[in-house]
């Protein structure tokens, strides 16, 4: 994964393969998206989604002797949350399982992220790798 320093969310890899992944994280006492109350914001849970579908990305990468593809989020569609906060200190579980991948890059994860307690939120995420990633920046910057 390309995110570094207080922007990688995921502690640890627990599970994965061709169509799923599955990844540990524990919010710290002094993430930078700390307020006065304790926990994380559920809005971010998307991200901690992204980052699980990137895991995956570089598991099918590896698992195939090729370095990983360099993909954007799309969107999401219907991220629902059982809470304003995700709780501080809890472990985390967020898993990504690829639900449809076409040819040309474009694809969609089923996601959830669940805590002790059960299902914290849950999305489908949509997202695009494209075989030339640069040529994709350089068109999107030009449109």
């Amino acid at each position: 994964m390309p995110h570094r320093g207080p922007m990688l969310w995921l502690d640890a890899l627990i599970a994965g393969g061709e169509d799923s992944v599955e990844a540990a994280a524990t919010l710290p006492a002094d993430a930078w998206y700390r307020e006065e109350e304790p926990g994380m914001p559920a809005w971010l849970g998307v991200e901690l989604m992204a980052q699980a579908i990137a895991a995956h990305v570089g598991l099918r990468g590896w698992l195939a002797g090729k370095p990983p593809k360099p993909g954007v989020l799309l969107g999401c569609r219907t991220y629902r949350v059982q809470a304003s906060r995700f709780p501080q200190g809890e472990p985390l579980r967020v898993s990504a399982r690829l639900s449809y991948r076409d040819e040309s890059g474009f694809g969609a994860y089923d996601c959830t992220v669940n805590g002790a307690g059960g299902p914290l939120a849950s999305a489908t995420l949509k997202v695009y790798e494209p075989d030339d990633f640069e040529a994709f920046l350089r068109s999107t910057a030009a449109g």
